[in-house]
C-alpha cells in the first residue's frame, strides 16, 4: 500500500467456479421466478482506446457493456477492493427516456435537423425488474471493500422493494441512512402531492466506512446570524469566545464570554473558531443541472454535478476506488476525476459512454491548463485525469439489437420461418432462437420460450414418438447463465416433455464472425495534412431519410473525431482529439506530426456510432 492509500490488485484464478456466500437478512423479499444468484463466469474485456497518462501506474477505466458482464469481469481483479459505488439503475418509471439530436450548422437540404433518438427503456415487468437488480447488488457488494459503502439512487416507484432487497443483500444492520435530494421540478400533479425528491439508500459493507462530515462539501451553510456571533479574528481566522468548565471557572460552559477573561484567566476560555459549515442533515435541496449549465449534456436523467461532490467527498478520501456501473452521462466520472479519486465506470448504452469521454476529455484538458480545478480545494491532491475504453465480451460487435439479428441470421445462414414468430430460423434440422443480444442470456429469457412452445404439436410427437425429444433447439446468445439449456431441458421435463437444447455464444464458438459495418469515409494525406473528405453515416442518414448526394457539408452529422497518429494496431490512443463547441463543426483538416507513423482516424457521428480508418 502506497502513500495514497492504493490498494494492490488481488486476484483470484477463477469466477466460473466461484460461489457467493448465501447472503441472510430479513426481511427477505420473494418474487415471482426468483432465482438464487450463487455464480458467475468470467467475461473477457478488450482495451480499445487510451486517453493520457498513468498516475502511479493506474489509468482509470470505463466498460461498455451490460454491467452483469462487467462486473463478473472485475471480480477476478477488483474483488474487495471498490472503497465506494453510486449506481443511479433504472427507476421502473414506464418511461423511454430519449435523447435529442440536432444537427450542427443546420444546413442539410431537409426539415429533419432535429431529432429524438432513444437512449434506454425503463419498462419493466415488476419480477424482471427485482431479478434484475437482485443480481447486480450481490455483484456489487462482492466488489465493495469491507470499510466501502454504497449510495443506491432511486425514487418513489421501487423505494419501498429496493429496501428490503438492500437489507437482504447487505444486512439490515448496514443500513445507515436513507437521504432525500429534494430539487425544484416544473411538473404539476393535482391528484396527489407535487413529487420533488429522490431516495438515496446508503450502507456499508462490514466495518465503519468513511465519513467526512467536516469536510466543506459535505457541511452544510451557516446561517448569517450564527456567522455574525463570531466577532473576534485572529491569523487563524474569526472566532468566539467559550467557557471552559473546570473547577474554580465562575464562567462554565457559557457561551460569548466576556474577552477580559482572555487576559486574567485564559485557562478558563476557548477560543471558537468558525467552521465552514455544520453537520449535513440527511436531506438536502440541490438543483437539477440546467440548460445553460457549462457541464450540461444532452442525455436524459443526468444528476447535478454538486450531488456527486457532496456524495464522494463524504465517503471517500483522495486515492480512493469510485465505481459506478450505471454511468449515464458520467457525472460520477467527471467528479472522481475531479476530486482526486480514481473510478471505474460502465454502462449499456453506446451514447453514455461516448457521453462520459467528451466530458472527461473536456475535464483532463481544463485539469492540465491550470493546477486546479476551481471547484478543488488547496490540498495538493493528486489528480487521475489518464483512462482507458473497454469492451467486455466483444461487445461493440453489435450496434442495436434489431441490427444484431438480422446480421446473426445472414452470418449463421438460418432458414427462414415464414409466419414463425417463435423460432428466428431452422438450420441443420434444429429451431434457433437469437436470444437478447448485448447482454447475457439468463433464464428469465426461456420464459417467453416455455410460453409460445406449440405444445399441441408436442403432444402430437410424444404420441407419435414416446421417449424422443419433441424438438431440437440452438439457443443463440452473447454469454449466459450456467447450465442454460439444461435449466430449459429441465423445466419441459417438468411439464412431461423431452427437448434436445445446444447453445451457440457467439463469442466464444463463432468468433471468427464478421459483421458488416454501414458508414463510409474518404480520408487522405494532402499537403502535409490528415484531410476527411467525405463521411456518411448510413445509420444517421436513413434517420434523417437522406441519401448520400443530399449532404452538403458531411461535418454536419459529424459529432467528434479523434486521431492517433502512431497507431500500434491493437489500442487507439489519440493524440489529437477535435470536439466542436454546441453548433460548431468539426475542422476536417489537420496537421501531421513529423514522427508520424500509422495513422488511425476515429470519426463519431451525432448518434455515438463511430467508424475507424487507418490511414498509413
Amino acid at each position: 500500500m502506497n502513500e495514497l492509500n492504493i490498494k494492490a490488485e488481488q486476484k483470484i484464478d477463477s469466477v466460473e467456479d466461484f460461489k457467493f456466500e448465501p447472503i441472510k437478512g430479513h426481511p427477505m423479499l420473494h418474487w415471482r421466478g426468483k432465482r438464487p444468484f450463487e455464480a458467475t463466469q468470467f467475461y473477457p474485456a478488450q482495451l480499445k482506446e487510451t486517453f493520457g497518462e498513468d498516475t502511479d501506474g493506474w489509468f482509470n477505466k470505463i466498460f461498455w457493456g451490460d454491467n452483469l458482464q462487467v462486473m463478473s469481469h472485475l471480480l477476478k481483479y477488483y474483488r474487495g477492493q471498490v472503497d465506494l459505488i453510486y449506481i443511479d439503475p433504472p427507476f421502473d418509471s414506464e418511461a423511454d427516456y430519449k435523447k435529442t439530436i440536432e444537427l450542427r450548422g443546420k444546413k442539410v437540404e431537409n426539415d429533419s435537423t432535429v431529432f429524438e433518438e432513444k437512449q434506454y427503456t425503463d419498462i419493466w415487468s415488476n419480477d424482471e425488474y427485482l431479478q434484475f437488480m437482485y443480481e447486480r447488488l450481490i455483484l456489487l457488494r462482492e466488489l465493495l471493500s469491507d470499510t466501502g459503502s454504497i449510495y443506491l439512487h432511486c425514487d418513489w416507484h421501487k423505494v419501498h422493494l429496493l429496501r428490503c432487497m438492500m437489507d437482504e443483500v447487505f444486512g439490515p444492520s448496514n443500513h445507515l441512512n436513507s437521504l432525500v435530494w429534494a430539487y425544484q421540478t416544473r411538473s404539476a400533479i393535482k391528484s396527489s402531492w407535487k413529487r420533488t425528491h429522490d431516495d438515496i439508500l446508503f450502507y456499508k459493507k462490514n466495518a465503519n466506512p468513511t465519513y467526512n462530515w467536516d469536510d466543506e462539501m459535505v457541511m452544510e451553510p451557516l446561517s448569517e446570524t450564527t456567522i455574525k456571533k463570531y466577532k473576534f479574528q485572529d491569523e487563524n481566522g474569526r472566532y468566539r469566545l467559550n467557557g471552559r468548565n473546570i473547577k474554580g471557572s465562575p464562567i462554565k460552559s457559557a457561551k460569548d464570554v466576556d474577552p477580559i477573561y482572555e487576559q486574567t484567566h485564559p485557562e478558563w476560555v476557548v477560543r471558537d473558531y468558525l467552521r465552514n459549515g455544520k453537520s449535513a442533515n440527511d436531506y438536502f435541496f440541490i438543483d437539477i443541472e440546467n440548460q445553460s449549465s457549462s457541464v450540461r449534456t444532452n442525455y436524459p436523467t443526468q444528476k447535478p454535478e454538486e450531488l456527486l461532490y457532496k456524495l464522494i467527498s463524504a465517503s471517500t478520501n483522495p486515492g480512493d476506488l469510485v465505481f459506478d456501473c450505471f454511468m449515464g452521462s458520467g457525472t460520477t466520472q467527471a467528479v472522481a476525476m475531479k476530486l482526486g479519486r480514481r473510478f471505474i465506470g460502465a454502462d449499456i448504452n453506446l451514447g453514455a459512454v461516448d457521453t462520459t469521454v467528451k466530458r472527461l476529455l473536456k475535464i483532463q484538458k481544463e485539469l492540465a491548463e491550470k493546477d486546479k480545478e476551481l471547484d478543488l480545494t488547496e490540498d495538493n491532491t493528486q489528480l487521475y485525469t489518464g483512462f482507458e475504453v473497454y469492451n467486455v465480451n466483444n461487445y461493440d460487435v453489435f450496434r442495436n439489437p434489431i441490427e444484431a439479428k438480422d446480421l446473426l441470421i445472414k452470418a449463421l445462414e438460418l432458414q427462414p420461418l415464414p409466419g414463425n414468430d417463435l423460432y428466428d430460423g431452422e438450420k441443420d434440422g434444429r429451431m434457433v432462437k437469437i436470444m437478447p443480444v448485448n447482454r447475457i442470456a439468463t433464464r428469465a429469457d426461456l420464459n417467453e420460450l416455455i410460453t409460445n412452445f406449440p405444445y399441441a404439436i408436442f403432444d402430437k410427437r410424444n404420441n407419435e414418438a414416446p421417449g424422443k425429444p419433441v424438438e431440437l433447439i440452438t439457443l443463440v446468445c452473447m454469454g449466459h447463465e450456467p447450465d442454460l439449456g439444461a435449466a430449459l431441458e429441465l423445466e419441459m421435463r417438468k411439464s412431461g416433455y423431452s427437448i434436445d437444447v445446444e447453445v451457440l455464444d457467439i463469442m466464444r464458438d463463432k468468433s471468427d464472425l464478421e459483421f458488416k459495418r454501414d458508414s463510409e469515409a474518404d480520408v487522405i494525406i494532402e499537403g502535409g495534412k490528415l484531410v476527411v473528405r467525405d463521411f456518411y453515416p448510413m445509420n444517421l442518414l436513413q434517420k434523417l431519410s437522406l441519401q448520400k448526394e443530399s449532404v452538403g457539408d458531411w461535418r454536419e452529422l459529424t459529432d467528434s473525431i479523434k486521431i492517433d497518429f502512431n497507431y500500434d494496431g491493437a489500442v487507439f490512443t489519440p493524440t489529437m482529439v477535435d470536439i466542436p463547441a454546441k453548433n460548431e463543426l468539426v475542422k476536417g483538416s489537420y496537421p501531421i506530426p513529423a514522427d508520424a507513423a500509422t495513422i488511425r482516424v476515429k470519426i463519431t457521428d451525432l448518434l455515438s456510432e463511430s467508424i475507424e480508418v487507418t490511414v498509413e
